[in-house]
């Protein structure tokens, strides 16, 4: 189906774009993860995931988001 799909990107980079986020979107799903909230995750915590991208996989991320929430609790106390 992407196949066939993937006949009408405008260009290779639209091409590059659509499918990596059909492969998140794929994966988040194998994982038993809500597809929409996990690419809202990333989104909100863009600077954590640059920091280590590896901690927010589909598979892992939601301990790198419990965490991201703790730290932003605590420094919110502390303000």
């Amino acid at each position: 189906m992407n196949r066939k799909k993937s006949l009408f990107f405008k260009t290779r980079y639209g091409a590059q774009v659509g499918d990596l986020f059909l492969s998140l979107i794929h994966a988040a799903e194998l994982c038993g993860a809500n597809p929409f909230e996990y690419l809202n995750s990333l989104q909100l915590n863009n600077a954590a995931v640059l920091r280590e991208p590896a901690a927010w996989m589909p598979w892992n991320y939601r301990a790198a988001l419990a965490a991201a929430e703790s730290t932003s609790a605590t420094g919110n106390m502390l303000s």
